[in-house]
């Protein structure tokens, strides 16, 4: 069955997985859901013989049903080879009574590049299945992750650009440094004045001006995204799920039909939403258990059915989760609506603009697969720490916010199921943070000497991602206000910017 995908926010207009990929976002602002959420139709059994790549292929040919099974099998080929310094891809690593999911094994040692690594393959692919013979300008923001591995995936892939948004002083420096190191004539990267949802907004605005675009089109370029708005990424993610419960049940650690609990520590919603669609294809998966920072939008949300963006803003040692709008929310809220379009949009226009919704008991009920917690900066710390000294295993901060909000899950319910922890980054990403937590001894050294600290510590080898930026010269300096960004997008490519006076 060819699988179609409409916006959000409208069902008028029906498109294909190609379509969808290579526009990122739709026209209305909406992004592009599935018409049906597909079972699957390998058994359990079946998958828990597969490799990674073979898992990837029986999960993505039912959503990216206009790409042949050549190319989806050289799009994955490609994407996921020695490149990742694990051959199985994604290892489990048992700590403490729980399998962490180890998603940092590629290039930009963090979960992004399980999705950004094969991106960049289905959206040439894209392009070339829709005629689109513009350049395409990947526009994203990021809150650390998303940035290195998009800017990694697309650096110097012919008939592409990409401009990367993050916020100044809101990464970590091992994260900053990733990317404003980035080599590639087709690569920017700017620091914005302001936070990620700044940076996340004002990029949607741009998406959204008619106008830029009609400018942009007369040049002969075209915008799409590499966020996790774009159904490109969030396929790819539900992949990992299904490939853990079968490695686990291919092991004896799980009796096949048993079912798994999944924590996912949570910033837009796209990982967690990739877990609750494995589910619904079918995927023996019990509890999904969201969890927050001290940026508590989601807890708050799942508590109340309220999801409400008015308040302050925290800084945390978990940046990529410092996120006060989940983007990837629209899509669940979009399948809680039963799939209704115009409820949905008046929701989300009142998010834009009074900055809160309110979901129906009805909708509400449509939650029960979830759970949501949040661990505070001394919980997170206090993590790390402890499943160090308890099992020599060491966490980086937001894999730190899941296992603390796992351990609350447990006392709270008295589950003691079977479960996966996603283990969304490397602890070297996050030096400094992990270290502090472990040994206030280790503030004062420099950034570079906590990793080869680090290295002795855990008995792990340096990550080659962070080798290779030790030396590395910073290539991209460009800072800006929110509102300056449309001006910076149109000097990147060449148009010419309005005269202020």
């Amino acid at each position: 069955m060819e699988m179609l995908y409409s916006s959000t926010r409208s069902n008028e207009k029906k498109v294909k997985a190609s379509e969808a990929i290579i526009k990122g976002l739709s026209e209305d602002g909406g992004l592009f859901a599935p018409h049906h959420i597909p079972a699957l139709d390998k058994s359990l059994k079946e998958l828990a013989d597969m490799t990674y790549q073979q898992v990837a292929y029986e999960v993505m040919k039912l959503y990216l049903t206009d790409y042949t099974e050549q190319e989806l099998k050289s799009c994955i080929e490609k994407a996921y080879d020695s490149k990742f310094d694990e051959e199985s891809i994604v290892p489990l690593a048992e700590a403490d009574g729980a399998y962490y999911m180890e998603l940092f094994h590629g290039p930009t040692i963090a979960f992004k590049d399980m999705a950004l690594s094969i991106l960049p393959h289905l959206m040439i692919l894209a392009a070339r299945k829709n005629q689109v013979k513009k350049e395409i300008v990947i526009l994203t923001a990021t809150s650390g992750d998303t940035g290195k591995a998009a800017l990694a995936g697309f650096a110097d892939v012919e008939g592409t650009r990409i401009i990367v948004f993050y916020p100044k002083n809101g990464v970590s420096p091992i994260q900053e440094k990733q990317m404003v190191t980035q080599k590639g004539k087709n690569t920017l990267v700017v620091g914005i004045h302001g936070n990620f949802d700044d940076a996340q907004t004002g990029v949607k605005k741009l998406f959204a001006d008619s106008g830029l675009e009609a400018e942009l089109a007369g040049k002969g370029f075209q915008f799409s995204s590499a966020n996790s708005i774009n159904i490109g990424r969030l396929v790819p993610q539900i992949c990992y799920y299904v490939y853990a419960y079968g490695r686990l049940l291919g092991e004896g650690k799980l009796a096949e039909g048993e079912k798994l609990n999944v924590v996912v520590p949570t910033g837009n919603f796209g990982n967690i939403l990739a877990a609750f669609y494995a589910k619904c294809m079918g995927l023996p998966i019990g509890k999904l258990i969201c969890a927050s920072n001290e940026n508590k939008v989601l807890y708050d949300f799942f508590r109340t059915g309220t999801y409400d963006r008015n308040r302050k803003f925290v800084l945390t040692s978990s940046p990529s989760m410092d996120i006060l709008v989940s983007s990837n929310l629209e899509r669940l809220i979009y399948r809680l609506a039963g799939g209704d379009a115009a409820r949905n949009r008046e929701m989300m226009a009142a998010l834009n603009g009074q900055g809160s919704y309110e979901i129906t008991e009805e909708m509400q009920e449509g939650l029960s697969d979830f759970y949501g917690n949040y661990a505070s900066e001394q919980e997170t710390a206090a993590e790390i720490k402890r499943l160090y000294e308890d099992c020599g295993y060491v966490l980086d901060p937001h894999t730190a916010v899941a296992s603390a909000v796992y351990r609350k899950y447990v006392e709270e319910t008295g589950d003691t199921g079977k479960t996966v922890i996603a283990s969304t980054a490397s602890p070297f990403k996050f030096t400094r943070s992990v270290m502090h937590a472990i040994d206030g001894k280790y503030d004062n050294m420099e950034d570079f000497a906590l990793v080869d600290a680090l290295s002795g510590l855990a008995g792990v080898k340096v990550p080659r991602a962070i080798e290779e930026i030790r030396t590395a010269p910073v290539l991209h300096r460009k800072e800006c206000e929110v509102d300056g960004m449309k001006d910076v997008v149109k000097e990147f490519l060449g148009v010419k910017c309005e005269k202020k006076f």
